[in-house]
C-alpha cells in the first residue's frame, strides 16, 4: 500500500515538473533567433583600440559613450554579445557617427582613446559600382560626397564625371555616407581598411 502511494506521489511530482517547464519550452521555441549583425554594421566608435580583444578587455560597459553621443548612434551588444556584452558599436545603416569626439573624451578607460580626426580608423567606405545610381547611369546623386565631414580627403567625384563618387585614402569610416545613401540596397558600406587598397574600394 505504501509502495503504491509512493509511486503515485512520484508520478504526480514528475507530471507537475514537466507541466511547469512547458511554458518556458514554448517561449524558447517561439522567441525569434537573434542573429549577429554583418561586420559592416558593427563599427567600433571612433578612437577604439585597434585590437578587438584589447578593446573588449578595456571596456567596462559603463554606457557613458552612448549617453553623450549627440546623434545617439552608439548601441550596445546585449544577449548575442557573449564576452562583448554591453560593448558599444555603431550600425551606420541606422545612424552613423558624426565624428564629434565626445565619446572619446568621456571614456573612463583606455577603450576609447582621444584621436585626431584624420587619424580615426573605423574602417573605409566601399562602393558597389554595379548598384550606385550614378555609376549605372540611373540618375544624379552625390549625397555621400555632400555629407562627408572630411570632404574630398575622404570621398569625391571621379574626374570627367562629377556625379560618380570615388573613395579616397582620407576616409575614416564614420558611415554617414551609408546612412544617407538613397539606394535601397545600400551600395556603399564600411569595410576594414586592410580588406583592400583604395583603388580596390569599389566592387
Amino acid at each position: 500500500m505504501q509502495r503504491r502511494k509512493f509511486l503515485r506521489q512520484m508520478t504526480l511530482t514528475a507530471c507537475i515538473t514537466v507541466a511547469g517547464g512547458v511554458p518556458y519550452g514554448i517561449a524558447r521555441l517561439l522567441a525569434p533567433e537573434i542573429k549577429p549583425l554583418p561586420a559592416g554594421t558593427q563599427l567600433r566608435p571612433p578612437g577604439a583600440l585597434a585590437e578587438d580583444t584589447a578593446f573588449i578587455e578595456a571596456c567596462i560597459g559603463c554606457g557613458l559613450c552612448g549617453e553623450v553621443c549627440p546623434p545617439r548612434c552608439i548601441q550596445f551588444k546585449t544577449r548575442q554579445g557573449g564576452d562583448e556584452i554591453n560593448t558599444p558599436f555603431i550600425n551606420p545603416e541606422e545612424k552613423a557617427c558624426i565624428l564629434c569626439g565626445k565619446c572619446m573624451q568621456v571614456c573612463p578607460t583606455a577603450a576609447l582613446v582621444p584621436t585626431p580626426l584624420e587619424k580615426i580608423d573605423m574602417g573605409i567606405a566601399q562602393i558597389d559600382r554595379t548598384a550606385c545610381y550614378p555609376w549605372v547611369d540611373r540618375g544624379i546623386c552625390g549625397a555621400c560626397v555632400a555629407i562627408c565631414p572630411l570632404g574630398d580627403r575622404a570621398i569625391n567625384f571621379e574626374f570627367a564625371n562629377i556625379y560618380r563618387p570615388v573613395v579616397q585614402q582620407g576616409c575614416v569610416g564614420c558611415g554617414l555616407c551609408v546612412e544617407i545613401c538613397p539606394e535601397p540596397s545600400l551600395p556603399i558600406r564600411i569595410v576594414q581598411r586592410h580588406q583592400g587598397t583604395v583603388a580596390e574600394h569599389h566592387i
